[in-house]
């Protein structure tokens, strides 16, 4: 008989999304049909993040609150189990603020200003010289939320990947300072798909932008945002030859058609001319009804039982607090910090 062999710890996984309103499809490609999978193999934890959210929502407290619950029925819809991801509400974390306050002594309001993510999100938001200073602080109280659960993986998209990067900075800088590794580095786990467009073509699927379908969509509001996708413009009539690069209904077939072949020769047809745009917005919308109609229902079933999502959600943070606030005192022990509470006369 041979002994038995201890089995290897499942690496660590945070992941999380501002409860700004319901989520979409994007979030779908780029993140959650993720998590689905990570919860079988990794030990998960799923951050609310309404403190998060409210460095660029302090003037709407009330939109943040009333989105938590709406982000935990989408977790809930898509298949997320809380019997195996930790779902927790980043407000009822206090150990994650104090390793933000403890972490900003150990960067720099210019390393702040040249992360390219805030920069883009600066410039996007038109703040000019009037940044929130919890917005420019964003990355520190991410790299707080990371290393307070030692994540190891962190899933983001490409444009997020500095955030990651400046998270294991801090590391390394309290981990020299400590004399030893209080906190493990996070590695960035980056979907191939990428971003995913939004229905008009311009940008990425974002609620502010108006332009995506949320996981919630009703089967009209799926063929109305399908009919009106951004195709080839060029493109009047069937006979014309038509541009695949750029057209939207394709990049959604490319993600959400198994059919892979069937793809390949709907391009080829519409490249030489014959094929109209109904004909591939049909197919397409097909797809997406049969994508989220159940979704939709579970979260309807999920809906209508408010306490149990509560419920969940106060087991997953307190869960999360005894995780996080076990951190901190790691982190205190090891950089010689204390708190009062543990000073004796």
């Amino acid at each position: 008989m041979h002994d038995a062999t201890p089995s290897t710890p499942r690496l660590a996984v945070l992941t999380g999304d501002r409860p700004t309103g319901p989520l979409h499809l994007g979030h779908y490609v780029g993140s959650l049909k993720t998590r689905i999978e990570l919860q079988e193999t990794h030990t998960q934890y799923i951050l609310v993040a309404d403190t998060q959210a409210m460095t660029d929502n302090a003037h709407d407290p009330d939109k943040v609150r009333r989105n938590v619950l709406e982000v935990a029925l989408d977790y809930l819809a898509v298949g997320i189990d809380p019997r195996k991801s930790t779902i927790a509400v980043q407000s009822g974390l206090p150990a994650l603020a104090e390793l933000t306050l403890l972490y900003l002594n150990f960067v720099t309001v210019a390393r702040l200003e040249r992360n390219p993510t805030i920069k883009e999100e600066i410039q996007a938001r038109g703040f000019g010289r009037d940044i929130p200073a919890g917005f420019l602080c964003y990355p520190v109280a991410q790299a707080a939320d990371i290393t307070g659960f030692k994540a190891n993986v962190v899933p983001v998209g490409e444009d997020q990947a500095p955030l990651i990067e400046q998270t294991n900075e801090i590391v390394r800088r309290i981990n020299r300072q400590a004399g030893v590794d209080v906190l493990p580095e996070a590695e960035a786990l980056i979907p191939s798909m990428g971003r995913l467009p939004g229905v008009d073509g311009k940008a990425k699927m974002s609620k502010s932008q108006n332009n995506s379908i949320p996981l919630s969509a009703t089967p009209d509001a799926i063929r109305e945002a399908v009919r009106s996708m951004y195709t080839d413009p060029n493109h009047l009539r069937a006979s014309d030859p038509g541009t695949v690069e750029g057209n939207v209904v394709f990049t959604y077939l490319d993600v959400f058609d198994d059919d892979r072949a069937e793809v390949e020769r709907l391009k080829a047809s519409y490249r030489a001319g014959g094929l109209g745009d109904m004909v591939l917005k049909n197919r397409l919308e097909d797809k997406l009804q049969a994508l989220i109609a159940p979704m939709r229902e579970r979260r309807e079933r999920f809906a209508e039982d408010p306490g149990y999502v509560f419920s969940m959600l106060k087991a997953g943070t307190d869960r999360a607090k005894a995780v996080t606030q076990r951190t901190l005192d790691e982190v205190r022990t090891a950089l010689g910090t204390f708190s009062f509470a543990s000073v004796r006369s």
